[in-house]
């Protein structure tokens, strides 16, 4: 099952078992004593990509990238029995899809890259920023993925009160692109039991394509030609971010769009 949803900034959405989770992980830029804090601290080096022996593949890595996954466009997303897929556009651009498998939820989202560069190390300092900026906890640890980021974020409940919730930031350098993958619900909440995401993960092929693109930019999507529209769902309130937050950002829920397999 595809949902489309529409976003008026560069943020993505992490929603788990087709509910509304929003977290507001805005990384505005520090004040001007963080900033002179923040020059004085050592910054990450960015390293070439790390060998990437069970994926995520690229493209030119994969004789027939397209058996048994869906098409859309910058990423192959391998097919699961049961789960439902959406995708989420900035302005009129795809940039993200989010799959939903039970009671958990993967998000994916590939960017362009330095050449020689991994940049997973810097983004997952600005993901730590701007949720600790909020008050949250962030616990960076080496997983199954290779390091992560285990955060509790603060959120609003749906009666107004404080809540937390806690989400997975996982990433892979790849040759000129970065892949993205924020899981949230069971799969963070119990990091043992999302096995199956990080194997949709892990198995996921991304197509950079040879034109130009500016580090960082997102490598936009495309929907399958055989997705079908289905009644509109819930709006989201607006909440700005990085683009590199996941599961949080001006969000809006638009169509719903499935596709029968």
């Amino acid at each position: 099952m595809f949902g489309r949803r529409k976003k008026s900034g560069s943020a993505s959405d992490a929603d788990a078992a087709g509910e509304t989770e929003q977290v507001d992980a805005a990384l505005d830029g520090p004040d001007a004593e963080d900033s002179a804090d923040a020059e004085d601290a050592p910054r990450r080096v960015n390293l070439p990509p790390a060998p990437r022996p069970d994926g995520p593949w690229d493209d030119t890595e994969v004789s027939k990238p397209a058996e048994g996954r869906v098409d859309l466009g910058g990423l192959f997303v391998p097919g699961v029995e049961g789960m439902e897929l959406r995708v989420e556009v900035a302005g009129d651009a795809i940039v993200a899809a989010t799959v939903v498998l039970r009671d958990s939820a993967i998000q994916l989202q590939a960017f362009a890259a330095p050449k020689k560069e991994g940049i997973w190390g810097e983004v997952r300092e600005e993901i730590a920023g701007g949720i600790t900026q909020q008050g949250g906890v962030i616990d960076e640890v080496e997983g199954p993925l290779g390091w992560e980021l285990r955060a509790q974020v603060p959120v609003q409940l749906p009666d107004g009160t404080g809540g937390v919730q806690l989400v997975r930031f996982v990433g892979v350098d790849g040759p000129r692109w970065f892949l993205r993958g924020v899981i949230s619900g069971q799969g963070a909440v119990q990091p043992e039991a999302a096995g199956l995401l990080e194997q949709i993960f892990r198995d996921t092929v991304v197509v950079r394509g040879d034109g130009p693109m500016a580090p960082r930019d997102p490598i936009v999507l495309k929907l399958p030609e055989d997705a079908q529209m289905v009644p509109e769902g819930v709006q989201q309130e607006e909440q700005a971010t990085s683009r590199f937050s996941g599961g949080m950002g001006q969000l809006q829920r638009g169509p719903e769009i499935t596709e029968v397999r």
